[in-house]
């Protein structure tokens, strides 16, 4: 049986305005039973009899096209990295207001730092915040919750050349770190020009940029604005200066949207971790209504001067060999691989070519047009044995700074230590202006005066307390052919708490990170690391308890942060391995500290339990043989030594059989 052929959609104009629309209706099938309408057919199909109420219902409307292919093209138009970062500023660090205070300092401090040290001068850095309200208002009270403050940040580096003025504040991804294999705190070319943007959009204000590269030259002060649509620099003011305090050096200045009242912590921790991760520096800290704090440097010795390497071939993946490929001005592969990676010997770019089994001369020109080619030499690469990259492109902190550092941190915070607070970071500036009360006062006065330190290793006395320190520097490592290296030291005692989880800092290329601890690779290594095992307890999946502050420093070419805002270290098995390891020797640097100070205090707990007899035994004996009770003092005190020795050993050879309390650590 045929079916009946679909009727096609017709469109029906609408109907005029003001007029009522035709009622549609629709049809419903027969009850059972009912007879069939007149007219209908067999399926009950309509029969075309009533043309009338057929022209009455309406087909349909077919859906109307919104936009044709020709018009989204027209939409279609390139974005540029400044309009990108304009609306996702977030990524950079300028989250909330509290937040953006503290990027735009670090960003200027960390500038700074580098250009002092890539000029051999030892840095002299002054940060200032600003409340403009709390000035206009002539110092009554402080800006409370958000406001427009002045961030001034100023050095005395080399300075910067005129002309590349303009293009270092005004113009996203511009820089001279990028493209360089070593250590430096900046890498992306975004952080400063980041800030500026960011006080244009909040406050409509441009950048202030003082430089002087000499003495008998002039100063320059810029004006810059930032073009987002093309990410283009626009200097609205371009002045010389004859008189600047300065012989040389760089001065920026900035308006911006913040909140002190909330991000003032921030900025405190910061400015104090940078001073001890850089003991070569000297810090000047300037806040509303309140005191110039500097933190002088605790050495003039300038870092070890980190060198620029070429990258090792083990890091290069695939499309960046070809692209390496195309570019290089060799002319063939040998001598490609020769001046373009590291470690690469004419011996070694034999046994690579011998392994990629080449055959006839193939120029570089080749892998990059041929991709089968550039995989044999990639594969080839690979299973060749190539040392490691050099590591004079590392300037690691170093033992002997790292402990100066901590000493010198420790003599700035209180020695009651600070009080839990938000993402479980230390706020020392607010601990060290902490009033005590009148009963605390008390109490520390009537408490017996801390002897001094013992004459063991790693232990300093600090404001009254005793403080075990223990550094570890760990030799170099590569991930992805970028090498690394980890520091880690440990600040154990005083009278910090000994029942809140331990502080732990966080340094990438000696530059402090304060947020998004959870997130980061290091705070993975420590709490993976077995605290139990150096005395110390440790709840599952947390960080150890107790008082220490523990200090771990990556250095890398090129550190992996998990985003562009530099706040956490990403999770690269390498690098988490070889922070437990080196937590590990300090940890057991740290068990032998503890040990030897529990076996003072048993040997004393001991000795006063024997001490509580002895004078009255000593004065008896002495009555009895007609004796000096003296010499029979002396006596029982060398005895009651020798006793808690033996008992001291024999606990600690029972406690090594049974293998319980003390396990032993996985080395490498």
């Amino acid at each position: 049986m045929a079916r009946p052929a679909a009727r096609q959609l017709e469109l029906v104009p609408a109907e005029p305005p003001g007029r009522k629309p035709a009622r549609l209706e629709v049809a419903r099938p027969p009850r059972a039973g009912a007879p069939a309408p007149a007219g209908a057919g067999a399926g009950g199909a309509a029969a075309p009899a009533a043309p009338e109420r057929a022209a009455a219902a309406p087909a349909p409307h077919a859906p109307r096209r919104r936009a044709t292919a020709e018009q989204m093209a027209q939409r279609q138009r390139e974005i540029s990295i400044s309009e990108f970062f304009t609306k996702n500023r977030h990524l950079l660090g300028f989250d909330n207001p509290s937040k953006a205070l503290l990027t735009t300092i670090k960003e200027a401090v960390d500038n700074s730092l580098d250009a002092c040290e890539e000029a051999g001068i030892l840095p002299e850095i002054t940060v200032e915040v600003r409340d403009l309200a709390w000035e206009k208002s002539q110092g009554n009270d402080l800006t409370k919750g958000e406001g427009r403050f002045v961030v001034v940040v100023e050095d005395n580096g080399p300075g910067i050349v005129k002309a590349q003025v303009p293009k270092i504040f005004g113009k996203l991804l511009y820089g001279s770190k990028f493209h360089r294999l070593k250590q430096s705190r900046g890498q992306q070319g975004i952080g400063i020009s980041a800030a500026a943007m960011y006080g244009q959009l909040t406050t409509g204000q441009p950048i202030r940029v003082v430089s002087r590269t000499g003495k008998a030259r002039p100063a320059h002060l810029f004006e810059i604005q930032i073009d987002t649509r093309k990410n283009d620099p626009v200097v609205t003011r371009d002045d010389e200066q004859r008189e600047w305090h300065q012989e040389h050096g760089t001065r920026v200045e900035l308006e911006i949207v913040a909140n002190w009242q909330q991000g003032q912590k921030f900025v405190n921790r910061y400015v104090e971790h940078t001073a001890l991760a850089n003991p070569h520096a000297t810090v000047h800290y300037l806040r509303p209504k309140q005191e110039r704090l500097t933190f002088p440097r605790a050495t003039d010795e300038l870092p070890k001067e980190a060198l620029e390497i070429k990258p090792h071939p083990h890091g290069v993946e695939l499309g960046a060999l070809m692209l390496m490929a195309a570019e290089s001005r060799s002319h063939d592969v040998k001598g490609f691989l020769g001046s373009a990676f590291s470690r690469v010997s004419p011996a070694v770019a034999d046994e690579i070519l011998k392994a990629a089994a080449f055959k006839g001369r193939v120029r570089p020109r080749d892998l990059a047009e041929d991709r089968h080619l550039a995989e044999s030499l990639h594969r080839a690469i690979q299973a060749t044995k190539i040392m490691a990259p050099p590591t004079n492109c590392l300037s690691p902190i170093g033992d002997a700074l790292m402990k100066k550092g901590l000493v010198s941190f420790l003599q700035v915070i209180e020695s009651e230590g600070p009080e839990a607070e938000e993402e479980g970071q230390l706020d020392l500036d607010s601990a060290g202006k902490k009033r005590k009360s009148a009963k605390e006062r008390r109490a520390e006065a009537a408490a017996p005066e801390v002897p001094d330190a013992p004459p063991e290793e790693g232990v300093e006395k600090i404001k009254g307390h005793n403080y075990f320190i223990a550094t570890v520097t760990r030799p170099p490592r590569v991930y992805r052919g970028n090498p690394f290296q980890v520091e880690v030291g440990l600040a154990y005692g005083g009278s910090w708490p000994a029942d809140k989880p331990i502080e732990l800092f966080r340094f990438a290329n000696r530059v402090p990170l304060l947020f998004q601890r959870g997130a980061c690779g290091v705070t993975e290594a420590v709490v993976k690391t077995d605290w139990r095992n150096y005395l110390l307890s440790q709840p599952r999946g947390s960080l150890p308890v107790g008082p220490m502050a523990l200090l771990v420093h990556v250095a890398s070419v090129w550190v992996p942060f998990t985003s562009e805002s530099k706040e956490a270290v990403a999770h690269y098995p390498e690098i988490i391995r070889e922070i437990q390891l080196a937590a590990q020797e300090c940890g057991r640097k740290l068990a032998t500290h503890i040990r030897k100070r529990q076996h003072a205090d048993y040997q004393a707990q001991r000795r006063s339990i024997f001490e509580l007899y002895i004078e009255e035994v000593a004065q008896a004996l002495g009555k009895i043989t007609g004796k000096s009770p003296a010499p029979i003092k002396r006596e029982f005190l060398r005895v009651a030594e020798q006793v808690t020795e033996a008992e001291l050993e024999e606990k600690e050879a029972a406690e090594k059989a049974s293998g319980n309390p003390r396990r032993r650590d996985e080395d490498e």
